[in-house]
């Protein structure tokens, strides 16, 4: 499998776990610590990711602020986004692929991620 996914998530601890889980899995993962850093990553890419697993409350460059340069960049708009967070209304109202409400159950997580990376 050559699936890449973009692990957008401030906390360090979740976003190796996340990292880790995924690439036992057979993804390419690739992690930033917060939107801003993610949109520079998504940027510089080669390849795009097939998805992108986001937190929403991180420092500097939040999850929404991430959404809106992602979804206002026609090569970067196309890329379905997950939202892991503990703020899951908040999260379905910015229309995401997907939400995943923290703690996040790791099997859910990777049923998910099968379904909208396949």
């Amino acid at each position: 499998m050559d699936t890449q996914i973009l692990v957008i998530e401030d906390d360090e601890a979740v976003r190796q776990t996340l990292k880790d889980v995924l690439e036992l899995q057979g993804y390419q993962v690739t992690t930033a610590m917060n939107g801003g850093e993610g949109l520079q990553k998504l940027k510089e890419m080669a390849s795009k990711p097939c998805l992108v697993l986001l937190d929403l409350m991180m420092p500097n460059v939040n999850g929404w602020q991430f959404l809106d340069g992602q979804r206002n960049d026609p090569q970067l708009n196309n890329i379905p986004v997950i939202i892991c967070s503990a703020y899951t209304e908040s999260a379905k109202a910015v229309n995401p692929a997907a939400v995943i409400e923290k703690p996040v159950q790791l099997q859910h997580l990777l049923w998910t991620v099968k379904t909208l990376s396949a």
